[in-house]
């Protein structure tokens, strides 16, 4: 019988084989999701033999994970602003990237009405009704099967987030005091060249931002101003080589005050306007 150590170490060796860029990460993942344990539990108990029905479902995790399906497709979650949310193959799993964005808001949203463009998991607006004082929280997507995720998300967290389905503003009856939005922004002819658990994992629609990848900043900036309050602010999170072109874009659509900010890799990754 196999030890929880032993375990461990093939399924290290199993991700490794197959080019899993993380696969010490993973593998141990994966065991503490499927025997439920954390790291002390490993410490105290590494060299005692695991149930074999649990060994035969982690293995079975294993080689999906081996066939580049996204860890948190297996698990069906992933920590954000250290919250969990649900995800599936239906939404964008939320990246650490985009945390930058949330604390840009969490510094100006008090008391505000926000609405979230393209909510997908939820992940932005849950995160900002959950840890800022929001006055209104909308999320807007296109995507019935997004949309049902983050109705769970919603319900998990136990906060007030309207969730609206629409193709962008169509469906938006109000104006807000800020609007957010993480659009699709990758152009097209660059999805077939991602990593295999993006490419053939995540949603297309969630990816795909036209030819340039800038359809969606230009159609969220020149609707969205009428649906912002007078003084009221835009948030995007961008590709790291959209800043300027972005900036741009909205400055042709009246917004002043353009500011774009970096991320922790030195990488364009916000940028934040005015309605004058």
């Amino acid at each position: 019988m196999s030890t929880y150590k032993q375990l461990l170490q093939t399924g290290r060796e199993l991700l490794k084989q197959q080019g899993i860029a993380d696969a010490d990460v993973d593998a141990w993942y994966l065991l503490a999701h499927v025997f439920r344990i954390k790291r002390t539990d490993l410490l105290l108990k590494g060299d005692l033999p695991v149930e074999e029905h649990l060994k035969d479902q982690y293995l079975q995790l294993l080689r999906r994970r081996a066939g580049h399906t996204p860890l948190q497709h297996i698990t069906g979650t992933q920590e954000f602003m250290g919250l969990e949310f649900n995800v599936s193959g239906d939404v964008l799993v939320p990246r650490q990237d985009t945390e930058i964005l949330v604390e840009e808001l969490l510094k100006v949203c008090e008391n505000k009405s926000v609405l979230d463009m393209c909510t997908g998991s939820g992940c932005i607006i849950i995160s900002l009704a959950k840890l800022g004082e929001l006055s209104r929280a909308v999320g807007v997507d296109l995507s019935s099967k997004a949309l049902t995720i983050a109705n769970g998300n919603v319900l998990k967290h136990k906060v007030k987030v309207d969730l609206i389905q629409s193709d962008l503003f169509e469906q938006v009856k109000e104006s807000f005091d800020i609007l957010v939005s993480n659009p699709p922004y990758i152009p097209s002819e660059e999805i077939r060249d991602l990593m295999p658990e993006v490419r053939d994992y995540e949603p297309l629609m969630a990816l795909d931002g036209s030819e340039d990848g800038l359809e969606f900043y230009r159609r969220i900036s020149h609707e969205g101003m009428s649906f912002l309050n007078p003084g009221g602010l835009i948030f995007y999170e961008i590709g790291h080589n959209q800043g300027e072109t972005v900036k741009q874009i909205l400055i042709e659509e009246g917004f002043t005050d353009v500011i774009i900010k970096k991320d922790l890799s030195g990488l364009d990754r916000v940028v934040i306007a005015k309605r004058s």
